[in-house]
């Protein structure tokens, strides 16, 4: 995905009995532009967002790096507990996945919960310009709720 392609649309999807949801074509060619490597993560509880491998890999393997050197360095002796805590959620909030044919996820166990949508339901997929979400739909509208409001100031803030 280059900087042009910003992901940008809203799509109700069905989650099957197998936990599978067929993206949108048009947001799932721009993802899978850098290869077919995907990561899933846990945002906030209702919520999913599928990024290119080749996106996040460098983002999260830098900041974990940051991290490592700060502790070699002793610079966060007495932050250990805030360590542990970044430690925990790391090892839950992000697992690499593949489209199945037709642009279709399976939403892995672990993450069936996080995003709280049952087998048979609707979810929101949303084109999040860096990455593609998908919400439970009751979560989608609080948060589009309470957002919406501030669009205008935050579209000028990064226009400007």
């Amino acid at each position: 995905m280059t900087a042009a392609d910003l992901l940008i649309g809203e799509f109700v999807r069905t989650l099957d009995e197998r936990y599978r949801v067929t993206l949108p074509q048009e947001l799932v060619d721009p993802l899978l532009a850098e290869g077919t490597r995907l990561v899933l993560a846990k945002e906030r509880f209702g919520c999913l967002s599928l990024w290119s491998a080749a996106v996040w890999k460098p983002r999260i393997d830098a900041a974990v790096a940051v991290v490592r050197s700060k502790m070699q360095a002793g610079l966060l002796a007495q932050r250990v507990g805030d360590v542990q805590e970044l430690g925990r959620l790391l090892s839950t909030r992000h697992e690499t996945v593949s489209l199945a044919a037709r642009g279709r996820l399976v939403v892995p166990e672990g993450f069936r919960e996080f995003l709280a949508v049952e087998p048979s339901a609707d979810l929101v997929v949303v084109g999040a310009a860096v990455c593609v979400e998908l919400w439970q739909p009751a979560a989608w509208a609080a948060f589009v709720t309470g957002e919406m409001p501030g669009f205008r100031r935050r579209m000028d803030e990064l226009t400007a």
